[in-house]
């Protein structure tokens, strides 16, 4: 089996999903979240101001984990390891792209949504994966599902978790953390309302240590 380097180390089982579009907002959003007990930043590739997002972060926040998010390209894992990501995360998973993240060694997170591409991965040497879209793969109930035959694999479902469902998803067994972009709303953002990702932050962190 191929060796992957695959498990960011991070204290957090929140991971914000977020979109930058404004990069004068990276390093307040980062402290406000950190604030909250979130100690990591998934910034996606979604908007021409993520990579200046995660360079700023890394360079002002270096308790913050920034990872990068929404690798779906080869050239995009040295333009986020050059940002400063400590990690990325994709929506799905193809060979070129764990080729080009092993010889990079960046902890690196693959999509999966069904269990014969949990399966591929696992035998790539991820144990770590990407449940996404969740509630469109099916949740929680397919969470319960994957547990029984694929024991080894643990998941950091994205994609329809919330504030609602987020101590639902956490409870099982094989989550090791949960994705989701209601902690940093762009207009939360475009507002400067710092204190309130902050409280949102603090929201979800007690959730997660229940």
């Amino acid at each position: 089996m191929t060796t992957c380097f695959t498990h960011p180390t991070f204290v957090s089982r929140v991971v914000p999903v977020i979109v930058i579009h404004d990069v004068a907002h990276a390093v307040p959003l980062a402290h406000a979240l950190l604030e909250g007990g979130i100690d990591v930043m998934e910034i996606t590739l979604r908007s021409e101001a993520a990579l200046d997002a995660m360079a700023a972060v890394a360079k002002a926040v270096p308790a913050m984990h920034v990872g990068a998010g929404t690798v779906t390209r080869v050239e995009d894992v040295q333009r986020v390891i050059d940002a400063g990501a400590r990690f990325a995360l994709s929506p799905g998973c193809t060979d070129a792209l764990v080729h080009a993240v092993q010889a990079a060694r960046l902890p690196f997170v693959p999509g999966v949504m069904t269990p014969g591409e949990v399966m591929r991965a696992r035998d790539q040497g991820f144990t770590l994966m990407k449940l996404f879209p969740a509630s469109q793969a099916g949740g929680l109930g397919m969470l319960k599902a994957l547990g029984a035959p694929l024991p080894d694999v643990r998941f950091c479902p994205t994609g329809g978790v919330s504030v609602d469902n987020l101590a639902d998803f956490l409870q099982l067994p094989n989550v090791a953390m949960a994705g989701g972009s209601w902690l940093t709303p762009p207009e939360l953002q475009a507002q400067g309302q710092w204190a309130r990702i902050t409280e949102l932050a603090r929201q979800a962190t007690t959730i997660a240590q229940r």
